[in-house]
């Protein structure tokens, strides 16, 4: 975050079928830049990919100062939660949006003691911010890498 510029306030709200195209238009944004990097920006199949598992039950808008500025989509899976999707308009990157974000699943994750993980597009700016949230690499995959963070379990003091 810029000196000087204080923490926008973030909150959820719900998704619905009929925000599709919406949150397509969001991924395409934020996913563009390191696309093009790898020379695979092809933003039919970035709306395919989202469409074909598209679930409003389990995604939410990111808000902040009242702005919808992107979202995330986190599942439950029998081991832990799968960070499927987050994703922030490039104009909203840099400003503490993200870790906020990030910052409320890790808090459920630590509550309910469960591993996260989250696939990141190899050379994005993503792998840095989830490292340096304390999401390990787990795997290299030809155009991704994955990682996990395990439940950082807190003690009381005494």
């Amino acid at each position: 975050m810029e000196a000087g510029l204080s923490a926008p306030r973030v909150s959820f709200e719900p998704a619905a079928a009929a925000d599709a195209e919406a949150l397509v238009a969001i991924r395409i944004a934020a996913m563009r830049e390191s696309l093009e990097r790898l020379g695979r920006f092809d933003p039919q199949r970035a709306r395919d990919r989202f469409l074909a598992s598209f679930d409003p039950a389990i995604t939410r808008h990111v808000v902040a100062d009242d702005e919808r500025v992107g979202f995330i989509v986190v599942r439950l899976q029998d081991d832990g939660l799968l960070l499927d999707h987050i994703y922030l308009l490039p104009q909203a990157q840099g400003r503490g949006i993200g870790t906020a974000v990030l910052a409320d699943v890790l808090a459920r994750a630590d509550a309910s003691r469960v591993p996260v993980r989250v696939v990141a597009l190899r050379d994005s700016d993503a792998n840095r911010f989830y490292r340096r949230h304390g999401f390990a690499l787990v795997e290299h995959g030809e155009w991704d890498e994955f990682y996990q963070r395990d439940p950082q379990v807190r003690t009381a003091p005494g």
